[in-house]
């Protein structure tokens, strides 16, 4: 009885390591952000320019990282809370409502404060076309 008791415990205990450490591998493989294109269009009377609509959605705790745009970004926060920081200037805490505007080549990042939850935003960029959409900054 006792042998049948300590295996069903050592058993228990074997699940309980492997399960912790598979969900740490999967979650370690998960981007820190995802977007997700809705619209793409050339912009008719600004030549060489498109408007892009995406859905950007970052994980808890996780950041963008510095990065650029070579054209102008409009944002509005659906969900979640972050702090949002631009090259030369204090960082600001968004909430759901909040909007901004990056001017183009401006190094910016977006952190996500929350542990639990996403952080959403919608996401409006004029851009040169062809041209990469963000450019990472080390």
């Amino acid at each position: 009885m006792k042998r049948t008791l300590f295996v069903a415990v050592l058993a228990l205990a074997a699940g309980i390591l492997v399960g912790a450490l598979g969900t740490q591998i999967l979650n370690a493989q998960q981007p820190p952000f995802k977007r997700t294109m809705l619209l793409k269009t050339d912009m008719k009377g600004l030549e060489g320019k498109e408007g892009i609509v995406v859905l950007v959605e970052v994980a808890p705790g996780a950041s963008l990282g510095k990065h650029y745009h070579n054209g102008h970004e409009f944002h509005y926060i659906l969900e979640g809370s972050g702090v949002f920081e631009r090259e030369g200037t204090a960082p600001v805490t968004v909430n759901p409502g909040a909007t901004n505007h990056i001017p183009a080549e401006q190094v910016h990042d977006a952190k996500n404060t929350s542990a639990t939850d996403p952080l959403k935003l919608l996401v409006f960029y004029v851009v040169e076309k062809g041209q990469p959409l963000a450019v990472p900054v080390k």
